[in-house]
Parts: structure tokens; C-alpha cells; sequence
């Protein structure tokens, strides 16, 4: 089984860019993208195959996130269930017969970290809402997390840790998060590679030099592990600052 995860950074502007090609080349079983930039109404997009679900942000053109999959879903959530969490359209929870999958789209500290009291209070709350549903099934959690967890996950880490996405607040409640009973699964599978991204500043030529972070993620349940095939970032991908994440699962 193949999913796959994608901050688009605008739909609208990431089909221009060849989105349907790659969507339909990768033929994945179940797609998430995160950054749709959307309301409702505003794309007519053609995915054959797929059932398809959106939460989109109470604010126009911001946040928001869709979740396209072969197999219907027993029940589709939008948001976590707490008013002030679920205004900007940043989770979708599908269930199925042995599994949820969870896409998110984590809000952002901002610059100079003023957003970071609100992201702690968020985290505290997303981490609650994986754990309940973990009483029921396991989870699969993808998107677009915001964080990037260790030194080794961003090109300058001694320059960031500061920085939006490197503050050591965000990192420790990544690490809450894991040693709570998830897997980061790209780093399960390829611990110690090194210069390996997920986004890039449109700024600077970032890209071309590869000066990136991983802040895209697959993240399961420890009792997935043995299920586990394999974890890939799929940085030939063009079409967003931030490139495509893949899970591949025995379910």
C-alpha cells in the first residue's frame, strides 16, 4: 500500500505546475495534501478513482487540507474537536477497517517565534487527539509538521535555533510525540543519511543548493512497525517549495 503526503503551497497554482501528472503517475492509495489555499468551489479537479475530502480554512485563501483515497472511508473528521484548533482547516481524519490516517498541516510559529505560545498549546492538544484515537486502531499521521526534528534535518542548523521549525520547543514536543508510541518513519529506515529535504526557501536559490529541511513526515503507531516497508522523499518532485513524502505499508 502506497501513500503519499504534500504540502502544495496552493493547489490551484501546484496544477499549473503538473500536480494531476504526478498524482497520477505515483497512483497512490491514498494522497494527502496539506497548504491547499483553498475555498470551497474554487477548483474542479478530476481525480478518477478517488473518494475526496476537504477542510478548508475559515480565512480565504489560507491553510487548509484534502485527503483523496481508492478506498472509502468507514467516517471522514474534520479538525480535532476543539473550536479554537479548527478554524484554519489543518486536520482530516479518515478511518478504516484496521487504521486511521491523520493529514495535518501544523501552524506555524512565524517569524521571530510570536505564534509559538499558540503552537505549544496546539501540540499539547494534537498529541491528546492521536493518543485517543490510538485506543481504537493504530494511526498513520502525515503533513506537513512544521518541525524539523534534529541538527541532522536541516542544511545550517546552528544558525536556526531560533528559527521557526528549529526552536528547542519545537523539537521537544516532536520527541513527546515520538516517545509517546509513534515512528518517524523516514528516520526508522535511514537513520544517519544526511541532506536529505522535504522544503526550500523560494529565497536564495535554496533549492539549487540544497539548503533544506525535513519537515514533512510519516509518522505511525509503534505497532505498525513490523508493516513497515519503506519511507521515501521525493525531492526529483517539482511543483511547491516543499516536495512530496511516501509511505509504503503492508495493511
Amino acid at each position: 500500500m502506497k501513500l503519499i503526503s504534500w504540502n502544495v503551497n496552493g493547489l490551484r497554482a501546484c496544477v499549473k505546475k503538473g500536480f494531476e501528472d504526478f498524482f497520477n503517475e505515483i497512483d497512490a492509495d491514498i494522497f494527502c495534501i496539506q497548504e491547499s489555499k483553498l475555498s470551497e468551489g474554487q477548483i474542479d479537479l478530476q481525480l478518477d478513482g478517488y473518494y475526496d475530502y476537504w477542510n478548508y480554512a475559515e480565512k480565504k485563501g489560507y491553510s487548509g487540507t484534502a485527503l483523496f483515497t481508492k478506498k472509502k472511508p468507514l467516517s471522514v473528521v474534520n479538525g480535532i474537536g476543539i473550536e479554537e484548533h479548527d478554524k484554519e482547516g489543518r486536520v482530516i481524519t479518515a478511518e478504516f477497517d484496521n487504521y486511521y490516517v491523520v493529514t495535518c498541516y501544523t501552524p506555524n510559529s512565524k517569524r521571530g517565534l510570536e505564534r509559538l505560545e499558540y503552537r505549544m498549546v496546539w501540540e499539547d492538544a494534537f498529541r491528546d487527539y492521536l493518543k485517543k484515537l490510538e485506543e481504537n486502531k493504530p494511526v498513520i499521521l502525515c503533513g506537513d509538521l512544521n518541525v524539523a526534528h534534529e541538527e541532522i534535518d536541516l542544511k545550517n542548523p546552528k544558525t536556526n535555533h531560533k528559527s521557526a521549525g528549529f526552536s528547542d520547543e519545537e523539537r521537544k514536543k516532536m520527541t513527546q510525540l515520538l516517545e509517546s508510541g509513534f515512528i518517524d518513519t523516514y528516520r526508522y529506515f535511514y537513520p544517519d543519511v544526511t541532506g536529505v529535504y522535504s522544503w526550500w526557501s523560494y529565497m536564495f536559490h535554496a533549492r539549487e543548493k540544497n539548503a533544506g529541511w525535513r519537515i514533512d513526515y510519516f509518522i505511525t503507531s509503534e505497532s505498525l512497525k513490523d508493516k513497515l516497508e519503506d519511507a521515501k522523499i521525493l525531492t526529483d518532485i517539482l511543483g511547491s517549495d516543499h516536495c512530496p513524502v511516501e509511505l509504503d505499508i503492508t495493511l
